[in-house]
Parts: C-alpha cells; structure tokens; sequence
C-alpha cells in the first residue's frame, strides 16, 4: 500500500522564477512606456510601485549600512566593528539627527534649525573645497598650454596648436562674457558675443550627449523587451 502512494504522489512542477521576474519586469516596462499615449492607471501602478520599493530598498540599505554600523554596533556591540570598548562618541551626531524629528513636535519644531544648520555648513565647506579641487585648479591647468604646440618627435603640430589656441581663446572669451562689472562694449563687448557662441556650442554638445544617452537606454529597454521576454516565446 505505501509503494503504491508513492507512486500516485502528485508531482509538484518548479515554478521558473527567472521567467516570472522577467515578465514582471516586462510588464511594469511597458506601463511605464504607455504615458507616451496619454496618463493613465497603469502608468500610476507602476510609478507608485518604484517610488514604494525604492523607498523600501533604500531604508534597508540605510538600516544595515549606517543604522547598525555607525550606531548601533559602536555602543552596544563594540567586538562587531574592531572596537576594544564602547564608543559613546557616536551618541552626539545621533542626537544632532534625531533633532530633525521634533518638526513634528508642536513648540520645539525650531530645534529641526540645528541639523539643517550643522548639514548646510558641512556640505557647504566639503562643497567649496571640492569645487577648488576638483573644477577650478584641474580647468586653470588644462587652459595652461602652449600656443606653439610640439609632437612627442619634437616638430610642429599645427592642428595641435590650433586647438590650443581655440580653446584658450574660448575659456576667455565666454569669462568676458560672465564679467557684469562692465557694459558689454568695445572689445568687451566683442568677446563677449564670441563667448556666447561657444557657450551655445557647449550647450548643444551637451544637449546632444543627454538625448544620446537616453536613446541608448530606450535601446537597452527593447532589446530586453525582444531577447529575454518575447523571443523565449516564440523560439
């Protein structure tokens, strides 16, 4: 009696995970891509659902990477992070944190002042110094150079310095058109109309590069749509 069952025992078949997370993705494609007709209920699931999971992903991420970590860890499980004691210096910047809940306490909203001020200070500090660093010096270096420019042999590059040339006489000209100490005339003015152009040139590089970019994911989002959801379904 038990072999036969054994043998009338229902066979349960395996659900195809991958598959079912690439239709989902598919579908959830395809309702983003359905705003192009007009706003509808699709295209609102399917924005809400990314909004919620990203929220959700990103508590996570902040959950087991800075709560538990920085936090949590330093004072209660100091072995966890290589620390020989407690470290309840940690306790200061989590109160200057926690401050930013008391807007929704009525009459210590005012204290929410502290980490916004203590937030804009700091970012405004690493801000100024990475712009120095990071655009300003790096740009002043690269419009350093020659205007008679020489090949690794050592001849005369002419292409080589005329483009050294151009770009020396753009970075110049498009500050003279930022400078409002002065009416834009005579020479300055002149420089200044020169520096529109290449700020325009600039402008449209840039446009360009963007609208090529997203063009390369819309191109990445049909060869999905084509080789992993319909092309399994009909080969």
């Amino acid at each position: 009696m038990r072999s036969e069952s054994l043998g009338k025992e229902r066979i349960i078949p395996e659900i195809p995970w991958d598959r079912v997370g690439v239709w989902i993705a598919a579908l959830l494609t395809l309702c983003i891509y359905s705003f192009l007709y007009r706003d509808n209920v699709l295209y609102k699931i399917a924005e809400h659902l990314f909004v919620g999971v990203s929220l959700g992903w990103a508590l996570c991420v902040t959950y087991h990477q800075a709560i538990l970590p920085k936090m949590v860890y330093p004072v209660f499980m100091p072995a966890r992070v290589d620390l020989p004691r407690p470290d309840f210096v940690v306790a200061v910047p989590v109160l200057i944190g926690l401050l930013w809940f008391a807007r929704f306490i009525p009459g210590v909203g005012w204290l929410t002042r502290v980490p916004i001020a203590a937030v804009v200070g700091y970012g405004s500090g690493v801000g100024a110094t990475a712009a120095i660093h990071g655009n300003l010096l790096p740009q002043l270096r690269a419009t350093l150079l020659p205007v008679v420019a020489r090949s690794d042999s050592g001849a005369f590059d002419v292409w080589l310095s005329i483009g050294n040339a151009v770009l020396i006489v753009g970075v110049i000209c498009v500050l003279a058109y930022f400078y409002f100490s002065r009416e834009h005339r005579g020479v300055l003015g002149g420089m200044s109309r020169v520096g529109i152009y290449f700020l325009m040139m600039a402008f449209g590089a840039g446009f360009g590069y963007t609208v090529m970019a997203r063009i390369s994911l819309l191109i990445g989002r049909i060869e999905f749509l084509w080789l992993d959801w319909l092309r399994p379904l009909f080969y």
